[in-house]
């Protein structure tokens, strides 16, 4: 069986990237020469640099990252005021609730409840 251990977002600029992780996530678990690792779950989120991307996410629809919070609403608010865009408000959905951003690439990310 495969274990997903970690997601890598390649950027242009990593550390204004990770500056924004950091009002969302807090404080990196592990920084390394330009590269940063919050530990989120049973996975790691890590971002660095990448050769090949160059500006905003051109897809950014195609792979969402989905953080799981009790308090999407109270989430939502405190992410939104750090400077997210807000790709859609917090909605219901089967019972649990879901909100979208973008990050300052461009790339989307979501606050979900807890599904059973």
């Amino acid at each position: 069986m495969l274990s997903l251990n970690s997601i890598m977002i390649g950027s242009e600029k990593p550390d204004a990237l990770a500056e924004f992780y950091k009002k969302v996530l807090g404080k990196p678990d592990w920084e390394d020469s330009g590269w940063y690792g919050w530990k989120a779950g049973n996975t790691y989120l890590h971002i660095g640099e990448h050769s090949e991307v160059k500006g905003k996410a051109k897809e950014p629809q195609r792979v969402i990252l989905n953080f799981e919070t009790k308090q999407v609403k109270s989430q939502f608010e405190k992410i939104k005021e750090l400077g997210a865009k807000v790709i859609k408000e917090p909605y219901e959905m089967d019972g649990g609730w879901v909100a979208t951003f973008a990050d300052p690439d461009g790339n989307y990310f979501q606050l979900t409840t807890p599904w059973e």
